[in-house]
């Protein structure tokens, strides 16, 4: 694909003003389909390619990362590019500069029209997205929960829906957004005891009928992300297969739920029967 023939634009203005809130509503205004924020690629509520500079252990890693200054990660864009075949792109950044160099890295022609923060939000509006930035820590991202659930797995993350209206006649601008807070925030990581896991999956099991009980845990927390292993002793005569499918798709929920962690594998085993008549387990 002919990376010179695409339509460049940019959004700029200051971290923590508000670009990312309002980067789907500036692409759909101006005709842009694609966009370019924190290393990721972006087409209305998906994530096509690249990794969020959010999920950086430091400031400075991010802005390495936003800037797409690793040639893995340049290609990884450019694949997209080409895979996509799109017409134009809306990029975010902090400076014009920014926005320029990120052009240059990714091979695509110079920025034809730049629309500024302050062109398209309030002075106040500006001093609450600060406010979220600096006081809670707050950070968006121009995509759904449900796309970054599994990337973001164990950071704080909340949902947002946006709906507005574009003037009398025209569709209204409906689209989620979700909310993080990065572990370079100031309020710091946090981390989640093994027991609490433990604790929500005994309760998980004491609640289903079929297992009589938990015979062991495994709790694995890495760079990979987190695994679960358990054994359990099932009651004579249940479908075990059945009984244990939806026992793990409960176990997955609640974890989730409760923790923000997204279990990157579970293994759960039938140990053992537990035969009620008479009143005895027989392991396998």
């Amino acid at each position: 694909m002919d990376c010179t023939k695409i339509k460049v634009y940019a959004f700029v203005g200051p971290s923590g003003t508000g670009k990312s809130y309002r980067a789907q509503m500036v692409a759909a205004e101006n005709g842009i389909e694609y966009i370019i924020d924190d290393g990721l690629l972006i087409k209305g509520n998906d994530i096509v390619a690249g990794t969020s500079a959010k999920k950086a252990a430091t400031k400075i890693e991010t802005v390495k990362h936003a800037l797409f200054l690793e040639e893995k990660e340049r290609e990884e864009i450019r694949k997209a590019f080409e895979k996509e075949n799109l017409e134009s792109i809306l990029i975010l950044g902090t400076s014009d500069g920014m926005v320029e160099k990120i052009a240059e890295n990714l091979g695509l022609p110079k920025i034809q029209k730049t629309i500024y923060i302050q062109d398209v939000a309030t002075e106040t509006e500006i001093e609450q997205a600060k406010r979220m930035r600096t006081v809670e820590g707050k950070h968006v991202i121009p995509v759904p929960t449900f796309e970054l659930k599994k990337e973001f797995s164990g950071y704080l993350l909340d949902p947002l829906q946006i709906f507005k209206s574009k003037g009398k006649g025209k569709d209204p601008y409906i689209t989620e957004k979700s909310i993080i807070r990065p572990t370079f925030s100031y309020l710091g990581n946090f981390t989640i005891s093994e027991n609490v896991f433990k604790t929500i999956l005994e309760y998980v099991a004491s609640k289903n009928e079929y297992i009589y009980r938990v015979a062991k845990i495994r709790v694995d927390k890495s760079d990979r992300g987190l695994e679960l292993y358990m054994e359990v002793i099932v009651v004579y005569g249940c479908n075990v297969y059945s009984v244990l499918k939806e026992f793990r798709e409960k176990c997955k929920k609640e974890v989730e739920k409760l923790t923000t962690m997204v279990p990157d594998q579970m293994a759960i085993v039938a140990k053992g029967i537990y035969i009620p008549e008479a009143k005895k387990e027989q392991e396998f």
